[in-house]
């Protein structure tokens, strides 16, 4: 079919009520908010299934089953530090002025284990990790211990000047987790600090939510690699590079497929395969309503599509829809309206398909640096650089707030907020500030 035909078809039965040529009664609503946009494509995903994955491969990754040490942790009661085992009795009524005096009659390294009997008048010299004695039940840090006779070691004689509790500076067998116990849970996020608790857990794998694989679709026929120097009317391919770096960050794989020319059946064509192979779509340029642009009738022609515009600046234009079960998203073609709709819609999709719980970039309140002039009836995202004072947060909108360019959000950390209908802002207003850099996780 003829592209211009195509598009006239799809938008003669989006005016008629149906949003695609498959017949559908019910039209997709214009210009809805950002809030419903994130509840309809968060509800339209689903976790994806579960892999096993060594345990290094699994940090950052959600658990999808609750796991469980195979023995104590510790295994045994140890030493917290170097220092003197000894029972706390022996040295209750030492002080400056009548120090206790102990003979030392062994030395215990990591690794090792003492099997003799401590008897009274005498300690045990040990070092930090190395398994208390039986008949110990202290360890004294070997800096405020005095040595009366020889060098500390066995043969020994020390002296303590005051006394010690029961306890004290030994690390309980079990203080971390009992056998059997669960160390994490099923929808926890594994940080570096859990593998290695659950190494010394027995636990070598894990099992995880699999990564999605993402298709990134760029078109244009103005587009060429950026290996080569543009000619006249063309630009380099930068949008492949910057949303396929997003799904990377938001823990996806991603996978640049070849620039889409500007017609309908080469999009439709590349949708149809990519919704195949992949679990998700994205596509960027073509989302408006301009006479090349495809992805709503093509979304529309292959599938259901479900949403058409966002009420955001930047990135009004934002397609989204299900392709034989696969979720295709269409991004506008300017770089920033592309990064901001991918960060506010395409990323909690992600992470709702690979379990995790939260989904809300962090936010902080703000103080504006300067005027904000912009009045507009959609939620502006401003790129914005985000400043610590001794009166709180400062945020400073870069001046060049242009859709085109990747530049000011490579020099900017934050999205600062104008709400939707919010008259020009003066220096001094508070508004808040989204923290792309900082895991959804984080409470601030």
């Amino acid at each position: 079919m003829d592209s211009v035909l195509a598009v006239l078809l799809w938008r003669d039965g989006a005016e008629h009520g149906a949003a695609g040529r498959k017949g559908r009664t019910d039209p997709v609503r214009e210009m809805i908010p950002l809030e419903e946009a994130r509840a309809l494509v968060c509800g339209a995903v689903e976790k994806l299934p579960v892999e096993t994955v060594e345990l290094l491969d699994a940090v950052g990754r959600v658990v999808a089953a609750d796991q469980t040490s195979d023995i104590d942790v510790a295994p045994f009661a140890h030493s917290a530090m170097d220092g003197f085992a000894l029972r706390a009795a022996e040295i209750a009524e030492a002080t400056e002025e009548a120090p206790a005096t102990l003979r030392v009659i062994a030395e215990i390294g990591a690794g090792d284990v003492f099997e003799g009997t401590i008897d009274d008048g005498e300690c045990v010299r040990i070092m930090t990790g190395a398994c208390l004695p039986a008949d110990a039940d202290a360890v004294v840090k070997y800096e405020i211990v005095g040595v009366v006779e020889g060098d500390g070691k066995p043969g020994s004689v020390v002296s303590f000047a005051a006394p010690t509790k029961v306890g004290s500076n030994i690390r309980a067998a079990g203080e971390e987790a009992h056998a059997g116990d669960v160390v994490v849970e099923a929808g926890d996020v594994l940080t570096a600090a859990g593998v290695g608790f659950l190494a010394g857990c027995g636990v070598l794998e894990v099992p995880v939510y699999r990564r999605p694989r993402v298709a990134v679709i760029a078109t244009g026929s103005e587009l060429v690699p950026p290996s080569e120097v543009p000619g006249p009317g063309k630009i380099r391919n930068s949008n492949s590079y910057a949303m396929a770096a997003c799904a990377r960050e938001a823990g996806a794989e991603a996978v640049m497929l070849p620039i889409v020319q500007d017609t309908f059946e080469a999009l439709r064509d590349a949708v149809a395969a990519a919704a195949r192979e992949y679990d998700l779509v994205v596509t960027t340029g073509g989302a408006a309503n301009g006479d090349f642009d495809f992805i709503k009738p093509v979304v529309a022609e292959l599938g259901e599509l479900m949403m058409t515009t966002v009420n955001i600046r930047p990135g009004k234009a934002q397609t989204f829809g299900m392709v034989e079960g696969t979720p295709v998203f269409g991004l506008p073609g300017n770089p920033a309206a592309a990064y901001v709709g991918f960060q506010l819609l395409i990323r909690p999709a992600l992470r709702t398909m690979q379990g995790y719980r939260f989904m809300d970039h962090p936010v902080v309140k703000a103080r504006l640096t300067a005027d904000e002039k912009n009045r507009d009836p959609r939620r502006i995202y401003l790129r914005a650089n985000l400043t610590r004072t001794a009166e709180g947060y400062e945020v400073t909108p870069a001046k060049n707030q242009s859709s085109g360019l990747f530049g000011p959000i490579q020099k900017t950390n934050c999205l600062a907020v104008m709400p939707e209908g919010t008259a020009p802002q003066p220096a001094g207003s508070i508004v808040d500030c989204l923290l792309l850099d900082i895991p959804e996780e984080v409470v601030l």
